[in-house]
C-alpha cells in the first residue's frame, strides 16, 4: 500500500460500516436527524425527476435521472454559462496547450513528456493498452466529419427531432444526453499537430489545423466510468486509465455513429471525442444541461454521476431544441467540501474558498499542470482518478440514504457541510471493496 493511502487511512479512525447502516435503515440516531431534516424528500426528489423536463423528452428515458438532487434550470446570457460567471472575453485556446499535449511539447518535465508520448502511461497496463488502441481506430477525420448527403430531409418539428436524437444516443448506450446551444468560445482555435511532430519539435506548431467550423447546436453525452470498479479501486491504481478509456471509447463510438447518421439526413455534423477534438467538452456539457464546473478546475459534475464519466459531442446544424443549463447547488457544495483537494496525491487541487478569474470566466484555481505530471508519471498505477473516487457526488450506490444525501447536498452551504460530515463518517472514498476488484494489477510494469 502506498504511503499516501496509509496516511489517509490513519486519519480516518473509526468509521461506521455503511452497509450495516443501510440494512438497519432509519434505526439510527443520525438517521433520525437526517430524516427529520428531509421530511419532504420523497415528493421533492420525485418532482425533480418527473416534473418539468429539460428540453424534449426521450422515449427511452422519459424521466430525468438526477438522483435525489434538486435541480433548477437557468438561462444562458452574456454574463453566465450555466452557473459559471463570465467576467471578460473568453479566448479560444490551442489544443496543443491542453493537458498531455502540453506535456508532449516538453513544457512540463522530461519524464512527463516521455510518458505522455503515445500515452505510454496508459499502455503500461495491458488491458488499458487494448482499450487505448481502439480509441485510436475511431480518430480519423473521415470518420468524425465529412460532407452531408446532398438531399436535406425536411425536419418539420425540431422538438420531435431532439427527442429522436436523444433516443438514438441512449440506444447507442449513452448514460446521459443533452442538447445545447453551441457557445462560440467552446471551439479550439487550432487542432494539434501529430504527437510525433509535437514530441520532436516542441514549440513548432506550424502544422496546426485551424478550427473554422461554427455550428448552432451541440449534442453531448456521458458514459459512466463504472461505479463498482471505482469502489474497488484506490483511485490511482492500474485500472484508473482503463476506466477512462472504456468510457472514452464508448462515448467516441456514439459520437461517430450519431454524426454519420445526421450527415445521412443531409445536415452538417462532426464528432468530437478523445482522439479528435475540435471543441472543448466542458462548456459543451454545461450548455447541454449536463452539469456544473467543480472544484477540480474544468471538470463538469453531473447531479447523479458526479464526474464519474467521460464524454463526447456532436456539433451540428440539424434543427433542434436546446436544453437549458442546470444548477444543482454544486458551487455551494464545492466551496465547503474540499475532499478532492484533501485527497489529491499530486497536490493539484486548490483549497481556495472561492473561484477566481481564468480566461474570462470564474473557476477554482486548480493546477492542470500538476495533475498532468502526476497522472503521466504515477508509479503505483496507470493515470489517476483519486478525486473522482472521493467526491461525494461520484461514489454513491443506489439507496434511500444516498438519495437523501444528494438532496441535502443540493440545498446550500450549510446542508453541504452536513453531507460532507456524513460522507466522512461513513468513509466514502476510502473504501476498497474487495468483491468489486475484478481486474489484475501489473506492478512490475509501473
Amino acid at each position: 500500500m502506498s504511503k499516501f493511502l496509509e496516511e489517509k487511512q490513519q486519519e480516518q479512525g473509526f468509521q461506521m460500516n455503511r452497509r450495516k447502516f443501510l440494512k438497519a435503515g432509519a434505526a439510527s440516531a443520525l438517521a433520525v436527524g437526517v430524516v427529520g431534516a428531509i421530511g419532504v424528500l420523497p415528493s421533492e426528489a420525485m418532482a425533480s425527476q418527473t416534473g418539468s423536463q429539460n428540453g424534449a423528452k426521450s422515449k427511452l428515458h422519459p424521466n430525468a435521472d438526477y438522483g435525489g438532487a434538486t435541480v433548477r434550470f437557468v438561462e444562458n446570457n452574456d454574463q453566465w454559462l450555466g452557473t459559471s460567471k463570465i467576467v471578460g472575453s473568453i479566448k479560444k485556446t490551442h489544443a496543443a496547450d491542453a493537458g498531455f499535449n502540453y506535456a508532449i511539447r516538453g513544457k512540463l518535465t522530461p519524464e512527463a513528456q516521455k510518458e505522455s508520448f503515445h500515452y505510454h502511461f496508459v499502455g503500461k497496463h495491458p488491458l488499458n493498452a487494448a482499450l487505448m488502441g481502439f480509441v485510436g481506430v475511431i480518430g480519423p477525420d473521415a470518420l468524425c466529419g465529412g460532407k452531408p448527403a446532398p438531399e436535406k430531409l425536411p425536419i418539420p418539428d425540431p422538438a420531435q427531432m431532439s427527442q429522436h436524437i436523444k433516443d438514438c444516443a441512449y440506444f447507442l448506450r449513452a448514460d446521459e444526453v443533452g442538447i445545447g446551444k453551441m457557445p462560440a468560445y467552446a471551439y479550439y482555435s487550432y487542432r494539434s499537430p501529430s504527437q510525433d511532430n509535437l514530441f520532436k519539435n516542441g514549440d513548432d506548431l506550424s502544422k496546426s489545423i485551424p478550427v473554422t467550423e461554427r455550428m448552432p447546436y451541440v449534442i453531448t453525452f456521458m458514459v459512466d466510468q463504472h461505479l463498482e470498479t471505482m469502489l474497488g479501486s484506490t483511485g490511482y491504481d492500474g485500472i484508473s486509465a482503463g476506466q477512462s478509456f472504456r468510457s472514452y471509447h464508448a462515448s467516441g463510438v456514439i459520437a461517430v455513429i450519431l454524426a454519420s447518421y445526421i450527415r445521412n439526413l443531409g445536415y452538417n455534423a462532426r464528432a468530437n471525442h478523445i482522439s479528435n477534438y475540435e471543441a472543448v467538452m466542458g462548456p459543451c456539457l454545461i450548455a447541454s444541461g449536463l452539469g456544473e464546473l467543480s472544484r477540480t478546475g474544468d471538470c463538469v459534475a453531473h447531479p447523479r454521476l458526479g464526474f464519474r464519466h467521460k464524454c463526447a459531442a456532436v456539433t451540428t446544424d440539424l434543427p433542434l431544441v436546446p436544453d437549458n443549463p442546470i444548477d444543482f447547488g454544486l458551487q455551494d457544495f464545492c466551496r465547503v467540501c474540499k475532499k478532492c483537494a484533501d485527497n489529491c496525491p499530486g497536490g493539484a487541487i486548490t483549497f481556495d474558498d472561492d473561484p477566481v478569474e481564468h480566461n474570462g470566466y470564474l473557476r477554482w484555481n486548480s493546477d492542470a499542470q500538476k495533475c498532468t505530471i502526476f497522472r503521466s508519471t504515477n508509479k503505483e498505477g496507470s493515470s489517476c482518478g483519486r478525486c473522482m473516487k472521493v467526491c461525494p457526488w461520484d461514489s454513491k450506490e443506489q439507496s434511500w440514504f444516498h438519495e437523501a444525501g444528494t438532496w441535502i447536498g443540493s440545498k446550500g452551504e450549510n446542508s453541504s457541510r452536513l453531507l460532507k460530515t456524513i460522507d466522512d463518517m461513513f468513509g466514502y472514498g476510502t473504501e476498497q471493496i474487495e468483491k468489486y476488484k475484478w481486474w489484475l494489477e501489473w506492478p512490475e510494469r509501473y
